[in-house]
Order: C-alpha cells, then sequence, then structure tokens
C-alpha cells in the first residue's frame, strides 16, 4: 500500500520567550511524521528536537542530551509511560516527558520544552 504524502498549508511555530506574543517558524507540518523527530537550529544558535504523535500532538524540547552533552534527542525513540509522552536519548536510554521536559529516570535533570503549535 503506498500513502500518499499528507498536503498542507499549515507550518510548525515556536514560542521563543515564554508567554511571548512572536512565534517563530520552524518547518511545514508535513516535515514531522508521527514517531519521528526532526531537529532544527533556533536563531541563537541553539537546537530543537520537534515531535508529532499520531493523535497529531506537537512537542518541541531542547535537542541536547543533558546526560551525554550531544545534540541527539530528535533521532530518540518515542513512547508513553503511564500516559505520559516521552522520548528516549538514543545514546544513554534516559527518557524525557515530552510536556514538561523531566526526565522519567533521574528526576533531578530537565529539558527546555517549548510552547508549538500548526498555524
Amino acid at each position: 500500500m503506498t500513502l500518499a504524502p499528507e498536503t498542507t498549508d499549515l507550518k510548525v511555530q515556536l514560542q521563543l520567550e515564554e508567554g511571548g506574543p512572536d512565534w517563530f517558524t520552524v518547518c511545514d507540518l508535513s516535515r514531522l511524521v508521527p514517531g519521528r523527530g526532526v531537529a532544527a537550529l533556533l536563531p541563537d544558535g541553539r537546537q530543537v528536537a520537534l515531535f508529532r504523535d499520531r493523535s497529531g500532538s506537537l512537542y518541541a524540547v531542547d535537542n541536547r542530551d543533558p546526560f551525554s552533552g550531544a545534540a541527539v534527542l530528535s533521532r530518540g525513540l518515542t513512547g508513553t509511560d503511564r500516559g505520559r509522552p516521552f522520548v528516549a536519548s538514543p545514546l544513554l536510554k534516559q527518557r524525557f516527558d515530552l510536556v514538561s521536559g523531566e526526565c522519567l529516570d533521574d528526576a533531578t535533570v530537565r529539558i527546555a520544552t517549548y510552547e508549538v503549535r500548526a498555524a
């Protein structure tokens, strides 16, 4: 079976400053395939990892794995743990909540999260 690529004019946008009025356009929504991450470079040089789940929910977190220092979270495996969506680092396998940024394996560690929308 062949699946037709999604066609939409929607863009994925991030709010870089919490509560700020400005949204930064990252990519076309069609670039986000459910279950796979995409890395993007932000204007200040940081990297963000973007995810879309099967229900269409969008998530954006820091792409840097705080345990290894490598920018690899966009390549991690996604899943859920007790209803909490997470990405597991491809290096050391720690899981990070995609909503809060909390490490599910070490509560003392967090990654940055961003408000994200399709508009």
